[in-house]
């Protein structure tokens, strides 16, 4: 397990939530609800979002990455 105060954990957190976000802004409905806002605090799903979309290889490499150094280095 990881913690959620730890480096590790902060950096596991912020890749899935850019992987949800990302597939969020797939679903029709959820990207009108929830993705609609590019400012404020819902802007923050909005551009992680974009992140996920634009940099899918970047972003699936460090899943990868991470996934690799958790089952077998920690």
């Amino acid at each position: 397990m990881t913690n959620v105060y730890s480096f590790d954990g902060i950096l596991v957190f912020g890749l899935l939530f850019v992987c949800t976000c990302a597939y969020l802004k797939k679903v029709p409905r959820l990207n009108n609800w929830l993705l609609s806002e590019k400012k404020g605090v819902w802007g923050v799903f909005y551009k992680a979002a974009v992140i996920g979309t634009r940099l899918h290889l970047a972003v699936a490499l460090c899943c990868l990455c991470m996934a690799f150094y958790l089952i077998f280095m920690k």
